[in-house]
């Protein structure tokens, strides 16, 4: 008996020992995953700031523009096209049916600060149709409500009143959410101040759960991947399709008054030409046409003149263009006045 139990007792123990063994080679596994997935995400960010930069060169009929940190770029997607710009980008382009020009200012590991400094200056070279700003994760591990405050202020002041902005996402962590709390905020606040249109990112990715997130983030446990950038769009979703489709609307209004407008300058011309023509013939017919009696005799004659009708008609002229001459010229009592 006594036997027995030291079996089990030791069988227990090493269980015990192989699980917690087990755990923590599984931990320290995980760190190095971690690690990895974090040197890859280093090395992505070149490729993706170039990708985007080449972007840069296409034409488009519509320009979407984005400001925002290293989820804007992309980071941690398959391709720097299936981050939510990109996503975005493409749903654009489906719903307008025109093609789209994608200026991404977002640089990776900006904060609210870095925006404001590097890329507002940019923002001032386009005039785009659609603007997404998603910025001020990368504020939390070192957050200052005032600092922060001031920053979003002087971003969502300089974006057109058209803007999209979004909520900081879920980020889980107790600490961390009371943070983005805060930060959110502020968001709503000055974006309810200036008339923007917030994405309810947080909303969105909190819904998602953390068992969910956890499977949608890349290797280094921040940032998303395909999936997770799938999630981040559907919160830009419908506030971009209401933007597209009043775009669409503005530029099919402005090409009917254009065409209206031409069609209106283009009657116009046709219509003083089509007088000018008029009076010109008009002028043309009655130079020779003949009058009433000189019709009416023709036609009792078969259309010949009668003789020498021509010449009376030209002396009797002369002679009442003379007279009248000869009423105009002054009498010689009337020179000097009376004598």
């Amino acid at each position: 008996m006594k036997t027995r139990t030291l079996v089990a007792l030791l069988t227990s123990v090493i269980g015990g020992l192989a699980v917690v063994g087990g755990g923590a080679f599984g931990a320290r596994a995980g760190i190095r995953g971690q690690r990895a997935a974090s040197q890859r995400v280093v090395d992505m960010l070149p490729v993706h700031a170039d990708w985007w930069r080449e972007r840069l060169q296409h034409e488009g009929q519509l320009t979407y523009l984005a400001i925002g940190d290293s989820a804007a770029q992309g980071v941690g997607a398959t391709a720097p096209g299936r981050g939510y710009v990109g996503l975005l980008a493409r749903r654009i382009r489906h719903r307008s049916r025109m093609s789209v020009r994608v200026v991404n200012l977002s640089v990776s590991g900006a904060t609210t600060w870095g925006a404001k400094k590097d890329q507002l200056p940019k923002l001032r070279n386009y005039t785009p149709d659609v603007c997404t700003v998603s910025i001020g994760a990368n504020d939390i591990a070192d957050f200052h409500p005032d600092k922060f405050e001031r920053n979003i202020r002087e971003i969502y002041s300089a974006v057109p009143s058209h803007a999209i902005v979004a909520e900081l996402p879920c980020m889980f962590v107790p600490d961390r959410e009371r943070r983005v709390a805060v930060a959110n905020e502020i968001v709503h606040r000055i974006a309810d101040e200036l008339g923007l249109t917030v994405a309810p990112l947080h909303v969105i990715t909190k819904r998602v759960g953390l068992r969910r997130t956890f499977f949608n983030s890349y290797g280094d446990l921040f940032h998303p991947n395909d999936r997770g950038y799938e999630i981040w769009a559907s919160a830009f979703e419908p506030a971009v399709d209401a933007r597209v489709d009043s775009v669409a609307a503005i530029r099919h209004y402005l090409s009917a008054r254009e065409a209206e407008d031409l069609g209106r300058e283009a009657g116009a011309v046709a219509s003083a030409r089509a007088e000018q023509d008029t009076e010109h013939a008009a002028e043309l017919d009655h130079g020779e046409r003949p009058g009433r009696v000189e019709r009416l005799r023709q036609r009792m004659t078969g259309g010949i003149p009668l003789p020498n009708e021509r010449d009376r008609a030209r002396e009797h002229d002369r002679a009442r263009e003379h007279d009248q001459d000869d009423e105009r010229e002054p009498r010689s009592g009337d020179v000097g006045g009376a004598a």
